[in-house]
């Protein structure tokens, strides 16, 4: 072990009153970093050391704080492998899904490098003679950011980036289990240029963050929350936000639905619901949770999967394989919890259930001491089950069937979450009836659940988010407040909506009637 991580506030090393090891999910004995945790005043206390230095960076015009942003994107391009290669020893996500998320963090920064020109506002007529309306955005001050460890550097740079851009200090909390690849991109980030105190990276289990962000918005130092992780903590956290009048931004869980047409390209979904079902080993919000099958081709849609499935590779994230390791033992003893949701009338149609072990192989693989465990697909999932209702994150795909369009929509929808779905079919009126009917945030058309490019909203409704949105252009609402303006010159007092002059037409007027010989 070689790694030594503290938190950074204000350019600085902030003490650490405990410690945490995050380890390798694939080699759990082997140590990737020790992690000191901070608490919740010194939480508190970078919340306090960011709005200071918030104020000198929103002075910094904006296009060259794109020039910033266009730094971290080539910083990050240059040490591409490095970090991918640090993501996938700390959790477990294979090598190749873990270099396209690092490309993720350059496509977000090459999207918002340009935005530092065109944070646009408007002129706006009046409604008054010789006066000016005009509309601005201005940076909102400090942004917490507390982000999950599935996509370590991917869905934080999402949050970051606009949020640097447009002018705001961030705090950001990344998951402990991730804190080495979190800590490499912040190097990353601040040998950009960024000022010290502009981005701190704060390292603390839950019960410090939640108490230390409670203490900060008490003391009115943050100025918007972003949220990556479960809905249940998402609540909490919206709750608290509420409290002191803020909307934050939740990018929650997902029970993400994929329906497959009678007219679909059967082959073509089964390869889609492998990819969103049980890459990175099922542990994406926006993995498939249930596959919604028309009864008429559900036979030959499983078959298809069940045969897919055992083709993959599960195994060794250096390699070339379909899924890793759980993340994190925690996440793999939850993951155990879900396996006893499989009821009687239920049918594992994939095989072995449970961890990879050396009396419950895979094939050859025997997982050694990582938390390897089998995919799964369970056939025969009721509404109602907990299996089709509740998240499940981890390698365990649910499967149904539907009679018409009209009662697959209200099967998507029953479980409540919001996120991500995808539709299999050659129609174009189904897609559309789907993608009108759907609650999904994002809806794919002979795609996987999974997939999200930099320039398109990212976002779920429900139990998956409040509607707000990251990515694209969307999101500098997040980080943005609007501002109105009106100059007037005429010398006097213009009183709107009373002093507006006021043409008055004849509405009594009709046209003379003619009659045709």
């Amino acid at each position: 072990m070689s790694r030594q991580i503290m938190s950074v506030v204000g350019g600085k090393e902030a003490a650490s009153t405990a410690t945490y090891d995050s380890t390798n999910p694939a080699r759990p004995g082997e140590v990737v970093a020790r992690v000191g945790l901070a608490d919740a005043a010194t939480f508190a206390a970078a919340c306090r050391t960011a709005a200071e230095a918030q104020r000198e960076w929103a002075k910094v015009p904006a296009p060259v704080r794109g020039r910033v942003i266009a730094s971290i994107g080539r910083l990050v391009e240059a040490n591409a492998e490095a970090l991918a290669r640090l993501v996938t020893e700390e959790i477990g996500k294979p090598y190749a899904e873990a270099l396209g998320e690092v490309r993720e963090i350059v496509d977000t920064c090459d999207f918002f490098l340009g935005e530092g020109r065109r944070l646009y506002g408007q002129t706006v007529p009046s409604e008054m003679p010789d006066k000016n309306l005009f509309t601005f955005r201005n940076p909102v001050g400090v942004a917490a950011v507390i982000t999950a460890g599935n996509f370590p550097v991917a869905v934080p740079s999402w949050y970051l980036v606009p949020a640097l851009l447009c002018g705001n200090a961030v705090v950001w909390k990344p998951a402990e289990y991730a804190a080495a690849s979190a800590h490499a991109m912040f190097q990353l980030f601040t040998a950009a240029g960024l000022p010290d105190g502009v981005l701190n990276v704060l390292f603390a289990d839950g019960a410090e963050t939640f108490a230390g962000l409670e203490r900060a918005l008490g003391e009115g130092t943050v100025h918007k929350v972003g949220f990556t992780g479960s809905s249940e903590v998402g609540r909490r956290i919206g709750e608290l936000t509420g409290r002191h009048m803020q909307s934050a931004c939740l990018e929650l869980g997902g029970k993400n639905p994929m329906v497959i047409m009678p007219d679909a390209d059967l082959d073509l979904a089964a390869e889609g619901a492998l990819f969103s079902g049980f890459g990175t080993a099922g542990q994406r919000c926006t993995s498939l949770g249930t596959a919604i099958v028309h009864e008429s081709v559900h036979d030959a849609f499983v078959e298809r999967l069940v045969r897919a499935l055992a083709a993959a590779t599960v195994g060794d994230p250096t390699g070339d394989v379909l899924a890793g390791p759980l993340l994190d033992r925690k996440f793999a003893d939850r993951y155990e919890e879900y396996l006893t949701w499989i009821q009687p009338h239920h049918t594992v149609v994939s095989g072995p259930v449970g961890r990879i072990t050396k009396d419950n192989p895979r094939g050859g693989f025997d997982g050694g001491e990582g938390l390897y465990y089998h995919p799964v697909v369970v056939d025969g999932v009721r509404p109602g089950d907990r299996l089709f209702m509740e998240e499940t994150f981890g390698p365990i795909v649910g499967v149904t069937t539907f009679a018409t369009l009209d009662e697959a929509v209200e099967l998507a929808n029953l479980p409540g979450y919001g996120l991500s779905s995808s539709i299999y079919t050659s129609d174009a009126r189904s897609a559309f009836r789907f993608r009108e009917g759907v609650s999904a945030g994002m809806v794919s058309v002979n795609n996987s659940t999974s997939g999200a490019e930099a320039h398109l909203p990212f976002g779920g409704n429900g139990k998956s988010g409040n509607g707000s949105r990251q990515s694209g252009m969307w999101v500098l609402d997040q980080f943005t407040r609007w501002q109105a303006m009106n100059w007037d010159h005429s010398g006097q007092l213009q009183k709107a909506q009373m002093d507006v002059a006021e043409i008055v037409p004849d509405l009594d007027f009709r046209l003379a009637e003619t009659r045709l010989p």
